[in-house]
């Protein structure tokens, strides 16, 4: 431990382009996993795909059941390695959240609201787009949270698969038993986590109390 310093110190550089790696992979995969998934949701909670509903939540599910390791290795059968099977297998474990989120939002705002926007006239996507999503929000938002905490912890994996990231050093560090290398890609993972996660509350918090 007394080499912690030192070490990212000395690796300064190093430990910065593997946080760009890690941000850049993560990032990827949630600018994908956002739109895809607020659109899964929006469609789901409209009336005719009542049938469908559960069998499309019950697929998304199974990419959460799947253990991190395995998706990988699944998306590095089918692509390769690199950064595109990492940013796939991400993609795939974040989109639930953001779904299911939008979908529980969608339906949460209260029908006197839908029916006022209704009697004015407003078409099905005046209501999507002015009344629903915005009061949705919170939700919405709390979804993507969730997704990007997750996609920010298993993207250190995807370093296995040859996408870099702040993996290289949490791996290298445990192969060769130094403590102080391994430390170099957790800590900055775990903050990494914990800010990105600290930001989208005080946003989901702000949208929430706009909402009531």
């Amino acid at each position: 431990m007394n080499e912690l310093f030192p070490f990212f110190a000395d690796h300064l550089k190093d430990i910065g382009l593997r946080l760009g790696e890690h941000v850049r992979t993560v990032g990827v995969a949630l600018l994908l996993a956002i739109p895809l998934g607020m659109g899964i949701g929006i469609a789901l909670s409209r009336g005719w795909a009542r049938r469908i509903r559960g069998p499309v939540f019950y697929l998304l599910g199974l990419g959460q059941t799947i253990p991190s390791l395995a998706l990988l290795a699944l998306a590095v059968g089918l692509l390769g390695i690199g950064v595109v099977p990492a940013v796939i297998a991400l993609l795939l474990y974040s989109i639930l959240p953001i779904a299911r989120n939008c979908y529980t939002g969608i339906q949460s705002v209260p029908d006197a609201a839908v029916d006022a926007a209704r009697g004015l006239g407003m078409t099905q996507l005046q209501i999507l787009r002015s009344v629903q999503l915005p009061l949705a929000g919170a939700y919405i938002i709390a979804g993507i949270r969730t997704a990007t905490v997750v996609a920010i912890s298993a993207g250190a994996l995807a370093s296995l698969i040859g996408a870099g990231g702040l993996g290289d050093f949490i791996f290298a560090g445990i192969s060769l038993y130094r403590p102080e290398e391994m430390l170099a890609g957790a800590i900055p993972t775990a903050l990494l986590a914990l800010g990105a996660d600290f930001g989208l509350s005080l946003l989901e918090k702000r949208l929430e109390r706009w909402r009531r």
